[in-house]
């Protein structure tokens, strides 16, 4: 059975999450201890809230490492919501500025629509060759957010030890208001989705059994 982390960092809506991995066949664990995070064959980072909170509430468990060990080692992880935004360079609310993993390059802002947050379904366009949205392509997944990333590109990560230089870069995106964003992101080993998944339904199930597939390999 495929192990996974579910990081417990006191930011995410977990329990959701436990469960819908749990009912696709994975071995799920809560926890925020650095070896199981490390070894585990997958491991999910979820976030709600704040950019700021959620870096802060990261670093204080050691996760920022375990996030740089993972991707050098090539395991899979999976950042959701804030979750996904924190893999950037830095986020912007409220005018402060704070810096992230930087694991993908550009920044994180808010959204420019008439009604903020951005809540509810809405559909994606992913590339033909995404992994995650393998038979998902044309579905339509769940959000909640205020602020996204308008753009991303890949960082170079050599001072990590990670080479992802022979890694295709994946972007799906997504149009609320008049923002085009980063809806997920997928390059080596990240993956990352500024929906949720656990709460998209049948669509969302297919997409995390995608994921699964790849902490199989």
């Amino acid at each position: 059975m495929t192990s996974v982390v579910v990081f417990d960092y006191g930011f995410g809506n977990v329990r959701s999450m436990v469960r819908a991995l749990a009912n696709i066949g994975a071995d799920v664990s809560l926890t925020s201890d650095y070896r199981q995070a490390v070894e585990a064959d997958g491991l999910v980072v979820p976030g709600v809230g704040a950019f700021r909170a959620c870096m802060e509430g990261l670093k204080q468990v050691g996760g920022d490492r375990v996030v740089i060990d993972r991707l050098r080692e090539r395991k899979p992880v999976l950042g959701v919501c804030v979750g996904q935004q924190i893999m950037f360079s830095s986020g912007d609310e409220h005018g402060i500025a704070t810096q992230g993993l930087g694991v993908i390059k550009g920044d994180v802002r808010m959204l420019d629509a008439d009604v903020v947050p951005h809540m509810g379904w809405n559909t994606v366009e992913a590339p033909a060759d995404s992994r995650l949205f393998d038979g998902v392509q044309h579905e339509r997944m769940y959000f909640v957010h205020s602020y996204a990333a308008m753009q991303a590109s890949a960082p170079d990560l050599t001072e990590y030890g990670i080479d992802t230089s022979q890694d295709d870069e994946r972007i799906t995106w997504c149009t609320y208001g008049n923002s085009a964003f980063v809806a997920a992101y997928e390059r080596g080993s990240l993956f990352a989705t500024q929906f949720h998944p656990e709460k998209s339904a049948e669509a969302g199930s297919r997409l995390l059994s995608n994921w699964l597939d790849v902490c199989k390999q």
